[in-house]
């Protein structure tokens, strides 16, 4: 296998390991491939690992180790199968994989030990929204966007900032782009039946003439259903979290659900883990058990 002409790429001996692995692995993690030339998977495997030290161009150093000639070292880690491929941090081994795996599997190993720009990015927009900087966020969010189309995690959380900004049809845009089998879908439905509310809401005349209705006859769930829809869209969470609730406990299963349905949903829009989230999933909990 011919050795690689990038930067990012070494091939190592035995008495080059301590310098060039362990300690520069306290300033940058470094992945060392444990291969051999006869190898085949090695040989898939390889070309994968250099393109990505390249990609990532300088998060991380790719150390190959040709086992054939440094059978010691193989030892020393209990080299028993190759391809293997070993991370090393802050001057130990961390993680490690076997086998030729698919590029998608070794970009997930490696997404906790060196970000990328966008994950940075994505960090930083994080940061910002748990701050309450809204704008900042959202420009960040943006360039996230601009620069990864496919970047899920972001498309929910800038469609989230934009249904609390009341910019439905901008937030559908981006849930609508999420792919179907991402693990971001299941929110990205519950966030557009957030944009539904608006709809409901108007069609039911407004928060006013509902809770008129609601004052002369406070068993109607349908009117109180609205209200909720109305009362989330104004970002009163807590107010409509009640609605809705008030609903399940007078009937579990009103309209195949919905008001459980739609506390999901809310749920989805205010932080799955937040504090409010939490407090009314065990009340729903209650309720309906």
């Amino acid at each position: 296998m011919a050795s690689s002409a990038s930067k990012f790429v070494v091939d190592l001996n035995q008495d080059q390991f301590e310098s060039e692995v362990v300690e520069r692995s306290h300033t940058i993690p470094v992945l060392v491939d444990f291969w051999a030339p006869w190898c085949g998977p090695c040989r898939s495997l390889s070309p994968v690992l250099e393109k990505l030290a390249e990609e990532y161009a300088g998060a991380f150093l790719l150390a190959k180790i040709n086992t054939d000639e440094n059978q010691d070292l193989a030892l020393a880690f209990q080299i028993r199968s190759i391809p293997q491929v070993v991370l090393f941090q802050e001057g130990k081994a961390v993680d490690q994989f076997a086998g030729a795996i698919p590029e998608a599997e070794i970009r997930q190993f490696l997404k906790p030990y060196c970000p990328t720009e966008i994950d940075k990015l994505f960090s930083q927009a994080r940061a910002k929204l748990e701050a309450g900087q809204t704008e900042e966020a959202k420009e960040l969010l943006q360039r996230v966007i601009d620069r990864e189309p496919q970047h899920s995690p972001a498309r929910l959380a800038l469609a989230r900032l934009l249904i609390g900004k009341q910019l439905p049809e901008q937030a559908r845009s981006h849930l609508q782009a999420i792919p179907f089998l991402a693990d971001e879908r299941e929110a990205a439905d519950r966030l557009g039946q957030v944009i539904g509310f608006q709809a409901d809401c108007q069609e039911a005349g407004g928060q006013a003439s509902l809770r008129k209705i609601l004052e002369s006859t406070p068993q109607d769930l349908a009117a109180r259903m609205a209200l909720a829809s109305c009362l989330v869209v104004a970002g009163q969470y807590r107010e409509a979290l009640e609605e809705f609730l008030a609903v399940v406990a007078r009937d579990k299963h009103y309209r195949e659900d919905s008001a459980r349905k739609a506390m999901l949903a809310v749920f989805s829009l205010i932080g799955e883990r937040s504090d409010l989230a939490e407090e009314f999933r065990g009340r729903l909990a209650r309720t309906l058990y």
